[in-house]
């Protein structure tokens, strides 16, 4: 033990591989890169979605259903597919780590509008805002807790699985993992694995400190929403005036 942590320690002490094209910085910034791409291609995927059904109410059976079975797939066998179907390049892993990304994005999405109170919902109808208001203004700002909740599950999804990208000859801290196997250095294999869960660590303390930002503005936003619902029913209420 004593002797792979001394190797390990020696492998991040060599300034060599901290310099060039391959690296650590240059590696942190492929991975990240990787990960921003797919977390954003699967926001503009599963944020639509689940705000339409869990505003409208509509399949979320199924929504459900389409959820839990993209989690199921492996993501090294769809890189696979899709690398047999498209080719080596940024696409198959991007595209592996998008289907990754979406489940939790879409649950969260959609477990975070169907949450919000249904009387806050109604007094917003009740004050005349169309439906499409009543999702952008009401819903979404009071969900977004939960709605960040599953983007930071995708996120850290994403960065410990984007080692996948590796395997298609792309960049990123997996690049250690599968060449130290080749090699068969395990200093290496083992340096690329800490780095990895190093990043996840960080990632998920950053959207830690985001949510806990974010959170008090959904209540804020919340008890605003109540406010304006107890002003409308004042206001409808015979010589009542509103609050």
């Amino acid at each position: 033990m004593r002797a792979v942590l001394g190797e390990l320690i020696g492998w991040f002490g060599d300034p060599a591989h901290w310099t060039g094209p391959t690296g650590v910085p240059q590696r942190l910034l492929e991975h990240l890169g990787y990960t921003a791409l797919a977390l954003a291609c699967a926001l503009v995927i599963a944020l639509p979605i689940g705000a339409l059904v869990g505003h409208t109410g509509r399949g979320g059976f199924l929504l459900v259903g389409l959820a839990n079975g993209l989690r199921a797939l492996p993501t090294l066998g769809l890189l696979t597919v899709v690398v047999l179907l498209a080719g080596v390049g940024l696409l198959p892993p991007i595209a592996a780590l998008t289907v990754l990304a979406v489940p939790p994005v879409l649950a969260g999405t959609y477990a975070g509008v169907r949450a919000v109170d249904p009387a806050v919902v109604d007094a917003a109808r009740g004050m005349g805002m169309r439906e499409h208001q009543v999702l952008l203004r009401v819903e979404l700002p009071n969900a977004l807790p939960i709605i960040f909740g599953g983007v930071r599950s995708a996120a850290l999804q994403i960065v410990a699985t984007a080692t996948v990208a590796a395997y298609v000859a792309m960049g990123g801290l997996g690049r250690y993992v599968i060449d130290g196997l080749a090699q068969l250095d395990y200093p290496q294999v083992l340096a690329g694995a800490v780095l990895v869960a190093a990043l996840a660590v960080v990632l998920d303390a950053a959207f830690a400190g985001v949510q806990r930002v974010v959170s008090p503005a959904g209540a804020r936003r919340s008890r605003r929403g109540r406010a304006g619902r107890v002003s409308a029913v004042r206001a409808t209420e015979p010589g009542g005036t509103p609050g």
